[in-house]
């Protein structure tokens, strides 16, 4: 699964942004640039803690606020690039609108089974994610080393799905809170989840 200029012992760390309202309220944000909330920007300070004592061969980041506030409070923005495809899934007709409104039109709908009309199909996510997958790892210049990644729930969600071969949709199998840590790595030459959905010691 890895080529031959890429290290089979890298890390990508994945770092969800702070919470938000609409994060809070449920609400599907894709393209709507919001701040982060309050206690959100501090579980955003809370990731630095956890990152300070490490080192980056790289730092991506989300163009949309949200993420870039996270990674600018967990101190890690001036080693940052923007990274277009790391912007959260475009919901497209769904965007601020909560899964169960949804539903009461589409019963049993998901972004992983659905898509979403007016926005992105699962399969142009996941082609999304094979690119910052490629990305990240090529900026990898020694065995061993980290990426950051700094970004949503849906699209590093889809990342980790990704990650372990199961393409975008197995994203619906992992749940991933704000403010959180998870990492992908290695197990010899395979793919595997290092760490998941771990709060911050102050979350």
């Amino acid at each position: 699964m890895t080529t031959s200029h890429q290290h089979p012992t890298s890390e990508l760390w994945l770092l969800r942004h702070g919470a938000t309202t609409w994060a809070r309220q449920g609400r599907h944000t894709g393209t709507t640039d919001l701040a982060l909330l309050p206690d959100g920007e501090d579980e955003a300070r809370a990731l630095a803690s956890v990152l300070s004592p490490l080192s980056f061969a790289a730092v991506l980041c989300s163009p949309l606020l949200r993420a870039r506030q996270t990674c600018e409070l967990a101190g890690l923005a001036g080693a940052a690039l923007p990274c277009e495809d790391l912007r959260e899934w475009d919901y497209g007709d769904y965007e601020g609108i909560t899964t169960a409104e949804i539903r009461q039109q589409i019963p049993g709908w998901s972004a992983w089974s659905h898509g979403c009309p007016g926005g992105e199909s699962v399969a142009q996510v996941d082609q999304r994610c094979q690119r910052v997958i490629a990305l990240a790892l090529a900026l990898v210049p020694a065995p061993g080393q980290r990426v950051a990644l700094f970004a949503h729930g849906h699209i590093l969600r889809a990342l980790g799905g990704c990650w372990l071969g199961l393409g975008a949709a197995g994203g619906g199998l992992l749940s991933l809170a704000t403010g959180t840590v998870s990492v992908l790595g290695h197990e010899r030459e395979q793919r595997v989840i290092l760490r998941w959905n771990a709060p911050t010691p102050a979350s």
